[in-house]
């Protein structure tokens, strides 16, 4: 048996594995999770996630679309079809009165703060988002609740029953798959529950997204891009906000964040193309100007350009659809930023105020104190918003209360997943000066048969492990390039002194096998809502797991950042908010 091998059994059956000799060449084949076997429709909530994890695709099958992938357009064209054989036209969502966001970073955060102003005045108010971080429901949401696993079993199994009366015997694709066919039950949630509007967050892309079968949004938006899913969109800022402006469309007002010279260009083409009138958004500065500081719900420097763009997104439909209450309109001018016109400078109104105030999106720079540990959770995955993250942690670190006595530990738990420089982001999160590093797979428990709300068919359970042990050897590796700088080379950012340890931090590192085993060792019972039963002994067979212990046991406090995948961010939240999960 090769050595990564005897590792990667560790990792499963062990639960740490030392950083030491850990190779990821070995070909791995294991399936993750067998597939569900056909089952007859029930109407438990649980059955019907399981039925639609069915539309997960394959692991194999994944990577041989990647090899072969087919015309993005006709992709487009099929979501028609579905939409029809569900019994709606395109047409039909023009009652919907559409807000369209898309972006690399702080979109989803766009639309929980236009959602919640909007809701602020009174609106019935629906949201389409992805991923989830729980439960699958948490996608489709009504007066931003997910709706209740009775709604979402009623609408699956009608939509789902719809699909299988009119597919074509001759076709060998009869339903659609996981993302579309949640897009489909969220136009159909959102007519059926009668919503005055809905927030529509982009999956990838834009162009070619399924959502982009919405012919007449009341408006759209565009928050900040940057490099991310290449295989899909090209790997330059400026293909993908080629792809990003495929949601405007010709008379819809639009609005853009600042973006970088190319990708602003491209966005300026995509809309004069179509006749759309884009919009540079001001920054929340100019609207705060004169008046109250706003309050945001959501932490974080960065979230105020997501702010700013929700304010224009939410000013731009009440203005469309008549209301008065919008805030007071102040002196503009005109933007240089890429020769697009500024958008409309305003004081929010009372209702915008406490609908930024207001504002909640769980796993987006979201802190968890309990006892001696305070969780910091943030599914950063891209460069820039790894940035912002290090930059939010950074700063609620320095503004902590600290302990009377004892030590501080602070740990990371990371891992990153698809096509994502894995190595980059590492790189960006190393001046945070880690005491321990864990690296886990998504995955809650060992075996997620038990909970269809986390189970991946896209993956293997040997891929994900590998790249576990990937990530912690860039980590070590990192550790070991700082140890040995180039002369003459810059020196370290570091975040503030540190006390001596009596590990180094090039053997810090730990892989966990899966979310549950990581957090048992890293709060080690001091959690006061997470208690689990006692870890098995082999949790702490490992040097560093069991020298690490004692550490965690005595220290006075514990900062855990938890980043790097937003579905690592919903495993630990599942585990921590139990009840996100009722």
């Amino acid at each position: 048996m090769s050595r990564a091998r005897c590792h990667l059994r560790s990792a499963l059956f062990l639960a740490a594995v030392s950083s030491r000799g850990a190779t990821t060449g070995v070909a791995a084949r294991r399936v993750l999770s067998a597939w569900p076997a056909p089952q007859e429709p029930g109407m438990e909530y649980q059955d019907a996630v399981r039925t639609l994890n069915t539309l997960q695709t394959n692991a194999n099958y994944l990577e041989q679309v990647k090899r072969q992938r087919g015309d993005p357009q006709k992709q487009l064209e099929a979501m028609k079809l579905y939409l029809a054989r569900s019994g709606l036209q395109v047409e039909d969502l023009d009652q919907l009165n559409i807000i369209h966001v898309t972006g690399t970073k702080g979109k989803g955060s766009t639309c929980a703060f236009t959602e919640r102003i909007l809701r602020s005045y009174g609106l019935k108010t629906g949201f389409f988002s992805s991923p989830h971080l729980v439960q699958v429901r948490e996608r489709i949401r009504i007066n931003g609740q997910p709706i209740s696993p009775e709604l979402f079993t009623k609408h699956f199994w009608r939509l789902y029953h719809r699909l299988e009366e009119t597919k074509d015997g001759g076709s060998c694709v009869s339903m659609p798959g996981y993302f579309r066919f949640l897009t489909l039950m969220a136009f159909h949630v959102f007519l059926q529950e009668k919503v005055d509007l809905a927030v529509m967050e982009v999956g990838i892309g834009g162009a070619y997204d399924c959502t982009n079968i919405i012919k007449k949004p009341v408006v759209c938006g565009v928050s900040s891009l940057g490099i991310d899913h290449t295989g899909l969109l090209g790997d330059t800022m400026e293909k993908i906000a080629w792809q990003k402006g495929g949601i405007f469309k010709c008379g819809a007002p639009a609005f853009t964040v600042p973006q970088p010279d190319g990708p602003l260009a491209v966005l300026r083409d995509r809309a004069q193309q179509i006749s759309c009138p884009l919009y540079l958004c001001p920054p929340l500065e100019a609207l705060e100007e004169g008046g109250p500081l706003l309050t945001l719900g959501l932490e974080g420097e960065h979230q105020r350009s997501n702010a700013a763009l929700a304010l224009q997104l939410a000013h731009c439909w009440l203005q469309q659809k008549g209301y008065r209450d919008t805030g007071e309109l102040k002196a503009s001018r005109p933007s240089l930023l890429g020769q697009l016109p500024l958008a409309p400078v305003f004081q929010p109104s009372a209702h915008m105020q406490h609908g930024l105030r207001d504002t909640e999106w769980p796993g987006r720079t979201q802190l968890l104190r309990r006892g001696p540990l305070t969780w910091y959770l943030d599914g950063a995955h891209t460069t820039s918003s790894m940035q912002a993250c290090v930059r939010w942690f950074r700063q609620a670190l320095h503004s902590r209360e600290r302990p009377g006595g004892g030590s501080e530990v602070r740990v990371l738990l990371f891992n990153s997943t698809g096509d994502r420089d894995s190595a980059a982001l590492l790189k960006l999160l190393q001046p945070c000066q880690f005491d321990y590093t864990i690296f886990c797979p998504n995955l809650t428990e060992v075996s997620s048969t038990d909970n269809a709300d986390q189970q991946n068919f896209t993956v293997t359970l040997d891929q994900v492990l590998l790249r576990c042990l990937a990530h912690q050897q860039h980590w070590s590796r990192l550790h070991e390039d700082q140890a040995s700088p180039e002369p003459g080379g810059p020196a370290p950012l570091l975040l503030a002194p540190r006390p001596a340890h009596t590990h180094t931090h090039s053997t810090s590192s730990l892989v966990f096998s899966c979310i549950s085993h990581a957090l048992q060792w890293i709060s080690q019972g001091r959690d006061p809502v997470f208690q689990p039963p006692s870890p098995p002994r082999v949790l702490f067979a490992h040097p560093v797991a069991g020298s690490g212990a004692i550490v965690l046991q005595e220290a006075a406090a514990i900062h855990v950042l938890v980043t790097g995948s937003l579905h690592l961010v919903g495993g630990v939240l599942k585990l921590l908010e139990p009840s996100l999960s009722q």
